[in-house]
């Protein structure tokens, strides 16, 4: 029988979610919920806000359907958690059919509600011109693309700005620097901050934030991350927005499709080493696209250092 090979006296061989657990510094985190379409979806979503508040996000966005499919949602969703909690709301604005004038009086009606984050997102067709990875037309009367919105945006009031970036290239642009390009557009337009596309090489992120930083480009560029649970509808939505399903993790789920709880337990644990790991290269902001569910970036958020505030001692005592 051949014994393991002793560790030198002294080394630590511990991995990237033990290192987190030693770590003193809190990272910021963010928060993406979809506003619900039915009485049980909602009830869903507002267990997860209520579970995921006390952990005090920078910020929670809330989506735009395709071709402004759930406007009215998105706005009530919004208004909710303005009246309803103390979180600040980042609103998913989109351009695609709509004129600049109902898209104006959107942005107005955001301010005079409350709202001071915006996610300018150029949107996908709505379902009846095919939907999410469908060709984009623009109206004639509206805004082109994010960087027209974002400039409209801007003009209406001085909200904070938020766009998306794409580690592995939208799926629409001939190339990695002309995504590049058009992000140093949308800064130049007056975008704050950029939230990435979810994915799973860590290493082509890195390289997309190091292009961008050699672009002259400063503004932060936080990591979306996204638990996956659900794997076939992982390939399916990947396959739309073409970000890469690393072999390794088809291996983790392979043969698991009846099996949901270690569907979970594979998830959390995936995510939290890809949020370790990016800690460890000097991110110290995460955007979680949590599907409405509380429960995986609850746990995540944990093991990157983020918990609820103690109670005052006055609160403790009542």
């Amino acid at each position: 029988m051949t014994l393991p090979p002793v560790s030198p006296l002294g080394r630590r061989v511990i991995g990237p979610v033990a290192r987190a657990g030693e770590r003193t510094d809190r990272p910021r985190v963010s928060f993406e919920f979809f506003p619900p379409k039915t009485e049980q979806m909602e009830e869903n979503l507002w267990a997860a806000i209520k579970r995921l508040a006390p952990l005090d996000p920078a910020f929670v966005s809330v989506t735009y359907g395709a071709g402004g499919s759930t406007r009215e949602r998105t706005h009530r969703t919004v208004k909710r958690i303005l009246e309803e909690t103390s979180l600040k709301p980042a609103a998913h604005l989109t351009c695609v059919g709509a004129s600049r004038e109902e898209v104006d009086e959107v942005i107005r009606e955001y301010w005079d509600t409350g709202v001071r984050h915006i996610v300018s997102l150029r949107g996908d067709p709505p379902p009846g011109e095919g939907g999410i990875g469908g060709v984009y037309v623009p109206r004639a009367d509206g805004y082109a693309n994010a960087t027209e919105l974002t400039s409209a945006i801007k003009g209406v009031a001085p909200f904070e700005v938020l766009v998306g970036v794409y580690p592995e290239k939208h799926p629409e642009s001939p190339s990695l620097d002309h995504d590049i390009d058009v992000l140093k557009a949308k800064v130049d337009a007056g975008a704050t901050l950029g939230i990435s596309q979810f994915f799973f090489d860590i290493d082509a992120f890195l390289r997309y934030v190091d292009k961008v930083r050699a672009a002259g480009i400063t503004i932060p560029i936080v990591p979306g991350v996204m638990p996956v649970t659900n794997f076939k509808g992982l390939v399916k939505m990947s396959a739309a927005c073409q970000t890469t399903v690393p072999g390794w993790l088809a291996n983790l789920f392979d043969g698991l499709d009846e099996d949901n709880e270690t569907r979970r337990l594979i998830a959390c644990s995936v995510a939290a080493e890809m949020c370790a790991k990016l800690q460890e290269q000097g991110f110290s902001d995460f955007h979680f696209y949590t599907l409405n569910r509380a429960d995986l970036v609850y746990a995540i958020c944990r093991v990157l250092g983020v918990r609820e505030a103690a109670p005052a001692p006055s609160e403790a005592a009542a």
